[in-house]
């Protein structure tokens, strides 16, 4: 961290001229928030400046049902399923009231420690690699992610093409895209009311600063692409304003080191090639259009959800006729609707010892960042908008 520029930025910010109103800025990535919220950049920014976090967690958005999916497939015979970390303690509330699964199994965790063979895993290379030392049994890779996440995943659908792939290993996929879920949230009537925007820096290092344009565009937004040091953040926060203050909205990128116009070509020709663009579902949000990968139609030789297509119908089934949880309030988080410390089960029921909603769990959900953090409960906290 340079503190010189970090200083440097400070002091621009503080220099501009003082809004009307309040300037909501809201920062898209997981790994963005939780910059904000360690360095304590919200207690050292003028009052007027809101920083609120937005859908930039994956892991929180992961669709109920494919969780409830992956645990039903971990049941069954001679499988082994293997997913990233922060997927294991995300837990599942909807089947709950029906006992659907032996023991009350709420998470890939649970269902780890009730016996089944649940591996957590760090890249797809793991995946492989547990197919490959385990030729008997079926790996099914339970994959979640935004575009930097499922372009490794997308060259290892590919190896299928090859050859080189082991012929036991099937892809749960789970993954989505980014920008449609910003413009959801721009367009949604209960989301609080956006100013400004903190770009992704790792999205946008494989999708490029054109993908962004999209949304300064359409929403004559404000916008700039950060890095997740002190002094990139500021800069972008500083660039946000002016532009708002010069009635200029544009994309600027702060981020230049690793981020270019056109993305990274190669990974984005990689996604392209392993999944098709759909409608999908985000967990508590519903469906958002174009937001999701699903593998394309040759590659179903190794799309789990075709191989296991009794389990995938019956469970979609049993979720077409269960009841929601009430009380957690992940979605209107994720979508700027409320603070973390806003929902009435954050830090109280609701932890990350014994989570109920998704943001609780990863390191990029806004709950958990907050909770690390200490921020407190509403009831507690300062009257400061977050």
């Amino acid at each position: 961290m340079n503190l010189d520029l970090s200083h440097y930025w400070r002091q621009q910010i503080e220099a501009l001229p003082v809004p009307d109103t309040p300037f909501n800025l809201l920062n898209v990535c997981g790994g963005h928030e939780r910059s904000i919220t360690q360095a304590g950049l919200r207690s050292t920014l003028p009052h007027w400046l809101n920083l609120i976090p937005g859908p930039g967690c994956p892991v929180c958005v992961c669709p109920e049902i494919d969780i409830a999916l992956a645990i039903a497939m971990a049941h069954q015979t001679k499988t082994i399923l293997a997913s990233f970390g922060d997927m294991l303690r995300v837990p599942i509330n909807t089947l709950q009231t029906k006992n659907f699964f032996p023991k009350k199994i709420r998470s890939l965790a649970l269902a780890k420690a009730s016996g089944l063979d649940v591996r957590p895993i760090a890249s797809p290379i793991d995946a492989k690699n547990i197919a490959l030392q385990n030729p008997t049994k079926t790996v099914v890779f339970f994959a979640a992610g935004f575009e930097t996440t499922m372009a490794p995943v997308a060259a290892l659908v590919q190896e299928s093409l090859h050859g080189t792939l082991p012929g036991n290993l099937q892809f749960l996929i789970s993954g989505r895209r980014t920008w449609p879920a910003v413009h959801a949230l721009l367009t949604d009537d209960r989301s609080t009311s956006i100013d400004g925007m903190i770009a992704p820096g790792h999205v946008a290092t494989v999708m490029g600063t054109h993908e962004w344009q999209k949304i300064s565009r359409a929403h004559q937004l404000p916008t700039a692409i950060a890095g997740f040091e002190n002094e990139s953040l500021l800069h972008a926060f500083y660039c946000v304003l002016q532009q708002s203050h010069l009635n200029h909205p544009q994309v600027d990128n702060c981020y230049t080191q690793v981020v270019k116009p056109e993305g990274n070509r190669t990974a984005r020709a990689i996604l392209l090639r392993a999944f098709a663009i759909k409608t999908s579902q985000w967990r508590g949000i519903g469906a958002i259009p174009d937001s999701g990968f699903t593998l394309r139609s040759h590659f179903n030789d190794i799309n789990a959800r075709v191989y296991f297509s009794d389990v995938h119908t019956h469970i979609s089934d049993v979720y077409a006729h269960a009841p929601r949880l009430k009380g957690c309030q992940c979605a209107d988080v994720v979508m700027a609707r409320c603070r973390p410390n806003q929902c009435t089960l954050y830090a109280k029921t609701c932890t990350p010892r014994e989570p109920i909603g998704p943001c609780m769990v990863s390191d990029e959900g806004a709950c958990r960042i907050w909770w690390a953090n200490g921020m407190p409960s509403q009831t507690a906290a300062s009257t400061r908008p977050a």
